[in-house]
């Protein structure tokens, strides 16, 4: 058996440090080592983004990151989006507009939508549909999703949605 690797990084705003078995995903990690359990395990395999996290504010499927490869990072979750009691913006507009019916596509959808806001405030239908295109959903369909995010970012920009 192989010794366990030490394993620092900040998870939504909080330093976290565990030991991993070698070769054990991120998604795992935060589910299992350090008790996150907004990631979603979905196909396992990369193709329907329900485990979707943002790395240093880029998604990334955690179900095909080695947790090694997060050392010393900075790792969001849906976890983190919330203040307490008031839900992010882009939570609400999914709340308010059914933008999740099962929700288990939700967690990745969310933190899909969250990187394109963060470095694209005022983005286009175009772009929101894009951001999201690694995001498998089968029972919403996708208007109301993008609907939301197109929300979500009028709401952040001061405008009427």
């Amino acid at each position: 058996m192989m010794p366990k690797t030490p394993l620092s990084f900040t998870l939504n705003g909080s330093e976290t440090a565990l030991f991993v078995d070698p070769g054990a995903n991120l998604l795992d990690t935060l589910r299992r080592g350090a008790g996150d359990l907004t990631p979603k395990l979905g196909c396992a395999q990369g193709t329907c983004g329900a485990c979707t996290v943002l790395i240093d504010g880029e998604p990334h499927l955690s179900c095909l990151t080695l947790a090694e490869t997060v050392e010393g990072r900075d790792i969001a979750t849906t976890g983190g989006l919330a203040d307490g009691p008031d839900l992010h913006p882009l939570q609400q507009a999914f709340m308010e507009g059914f933008a999740a019916q099962c929700g288990f596509c939700t967690a990745g959808m969310l933190m899909a939508a969250k990187a394109l806001l963060d470095r694209r405030p005022n983005p286009s239908r175009d772009e929101v549909i894009e951001a999201i295109g690694g995001n498998l959903c089968r029972c919403t369909g996708y208007e109301p999703i993008v609907d939301a995010i197109l929300t979500a970012a009028a709401r952040m920009q001061g405008r009427s949605a």
